[in-house]
């Protein structure tokens, strides 16, 4: 609807009110369709239900070639097994027209000579046929090598390079006889044949595709909040009121300037709220290194859920994304990122591999959305070093999907309660910064988001867990305030 508000005020900006009458006139002639030469925008989402934007298939290729048919035997073999049975001896071929193949030409698969072969192609003259063992052969066969590394699992058939850029390579099977693609090509519905007919196929996934990385996803992490020009250490005031701070702007869900109002209107400090920005920054630094110190090494868990919700940066919509345990309700994962892409996601997946210990054997199993990104995030860390799909036992992620809101599946069912601890975060982190119209900076985003972990993991009591937080640290027992609390978890880096 917005859309339409911003044509209409730009339409009559540039015409009369006379003429606008007659427009409206001309525009309902089109409407009642009497334009034939005029035409409506598709409605193509809605009439074509397997139109995809981004679409990554979850089973990985085949890195070894399909092996080879066993040969027949060889044709003499072949000769007297034939003579045995049918009681006389197979003559050779007699040529129609005097045409014969080469005198090189033998058999690939019983390696009879070419008085046994006939042309089988016509014309063309390039194919022979094995009068021994039925097979077929090429006069001239022209021997490349195949430079492909996978081969579909659907078919065996060998896969070629689709699309290249710096950080991947797609390859796609190409067979028309492949099931997978005659599955998705049945699933069609008529409008949508249609549109396939019309050169635009290539608008709905219909082949096995594999994407290979050119770089090493394990490398991938979250991004840190970048370091602050000023430092609490160099704060004039007492550290005292930067703990009312951050337990006023970030455990209460405060604004910066109902932070500063607070502190001037019930404890006496005149601040301004670019100061507690200020203190809020500064403090992010800190927070990222008593996380990675805390969490590093000390996650048990055999599942985690994962989801990403909306904040705004400059008015423009980001992602944050999280990562907490189905068991403890711990977030071990976190990122802010500009897009809904793979990246962000391998990001906060090796963040939560990273925080398990190094003798932890087993795959961890991530429960998430629909979200595609999450399945090229999961295929591009379960591949080794050059590229190649791990073996399902090597894996280290083990990907669970829960669809829509109604459990119309079996998985859906089993892993919708994981789903649901994640929505909870998500909810809470949103009060957490609804009081903020949006951010300036993305760095801004990424400090408040680093801050709401910190509180989420060691001060936010979960009913749940019988009002205790998700980590308890024992330095926190002896210290009764809220803003205490804050500033002995500053000082917990490594």
């Amino acid at each position: 609807m917005r859309t339409v508000t911003s044509l209409a005020r730009w339409f009559c900006s540039l015409i009369t009110r006379d003429e606008l009458a007659r427009a409206i006139e001309f525009l309902l002639e089109v409407y009642e369709g009497t334009h034939d030469d005029i035409k409506f925008k598709s409605r193509f989402r809605e009439n074509h239900p397997n139109y995809r934007l981004f679409d990554v298939d979850t089973n990985p290729p085949s890195t070894q070639p399909p092996a080879d048919p066993v040969p027949p035997g060889n044709w003499r073999e072949l000769l007297v097994e034939h003579e045995r049975r049918r009681g006389k001896p197979l003559p050779p071929v007699k040529p129609r027209g005097g045409i014969r193949p080469p005198s090189s030409t033998r058999c690939e698969h019983c390696d009879a000579p070419a008085n046994w072969l006939s042309i089988n192609d016509g014309k063309k003259r390039s194919q022979v046929v094995c009068k021994i063992c039925k097979a077929l052969s090429p006069i001239r066969r022209i021997r490349r090598k195949n430079p492909t590394p996978f081969w579909c699992p659907h078919c065996k058939a060998s896969m070629y390079e689709w699309k290249h850029d710096d950080n991947r390579t797609i390859y796609k099977c190409g067979n028309d006889k492949c099931p997978h693609y005659l599955a998705a090509l049945k699933a069609l519905n008529s409008r949508e044949r249609e549109l396939a007919k019309t050169g635009m196929s290539s608008q709905f996934k219909l082949r096995y595709q594999w994407r290979s990385y050119h770089f090493d996803p394990s490398q991938i992490r979250p991004h840190a909040p970048g370091s602050s020009p000023r430092s609490l250490l160099n704060v004039r005031r007492n550290l005292e009121v930067v703990g009312l701070a951050l337990a006023y702007a970030v455990s209460l869900g405060l604004s910066s300037r109902l932070t500063a109002q607070v502190l001037r209107d019930i404890h006496g400090e005149a601040v301004s709220h670019q100061t507690v920005l200020n203190w809020l920054n500064a403090a992010a630094g800190p927070a990222w290194q008593t996380l990675v110190h805390t969490l590093k090494g000390t996650m048990h868990e055999v599942a985690v859920a994962g989801d990403e919700t909306y904040i705004k940066v400059k008015g423009v919509w980001h992602y944050t994304w999280f990562l907490i345990g189905t068991e403890t309700r711990t977030i071990w994962a976190w990122e802010v990122s500009e897009g809904r892409g793979e990246m962000p996601a391998i990001a906060v997946l090796n963040q939560a591999i990273g925080a398990r210990p190094k003798d932890v054997e087993g795959t961890l199993v991530f429960v998430g959305d629909g979200n595609p990104s999450y399945d090229a995030a999961v295929n591009a860390i379960n591949t080794d070093s050059q590229g190649m799909p791990l073996d399902r036992e090597h894996r280290k992620i083990e990907r669970r999907t829960v669809v829509g809101l109604r459990n119309d599946d079996a998985e859906s069912t089993q892993f919708r309660p994981f789903k649901q601890l994640v929505e909870r975060l998500n909810r809470t982190y949103r009060y957490h910064t609804r009081s903020r119209s949006g951010h300036k900076t993305l760095n801004g985003a990424r400090a408040l988001t680093t801050l709401f972990v910190l509180h989420y993991n060691f001060l936010r009591k979960h009913r749940s867990l019988g009002n205790r937080p998700p980590i308890h640290l024992p330095e926190l027992d002896q210290i009764k305030t809220l803003q205490g609390r804050w500033l002995k978890l500053l000082q917990l880096t490594a």
